[in-house]
């Protein structure tokens, strides 16, 4: 289990949640300890590249944007120019 469990539980049964989440990887968007909320979306193929998502890949969670999107697969990344794989 890691930061994000709970929030990301909240999400998947249609609640809106908002949190503080600490770290630099998105600094210039959104700020260590600044609350951050984030929505549910009914239907993956509304977001675009340059939304923010809170996820959870190969066990690590992020709060992270959509760098690309190919069909059902979307590859994030921070706001410092990194790509998470």
């Amino acid at each position: 289990m890691g930061w994000a469990t709970p929030y990301i539980t909240e999400l998947k049964n249609g609640e809106t949640v908002s949190f503080l989440p600490l770290g630099h990887s998105m600094k210039g968007k959104c700020e260590s300890g600044q609350l951050c909320t984030v929505e549910p979306i009914a239907d993956f193929s509304s977001l675009q590249k340059g939304d923010i998502g809170l996820c959870k890949v190969n066990g690590n969670e992020y709060l992270h944007f959509m760098k690309a999107i190919l069909g059902n697969r979307f590859q994030i990344g921070n706001n410092s120019g990194w790509i998470n794989c």
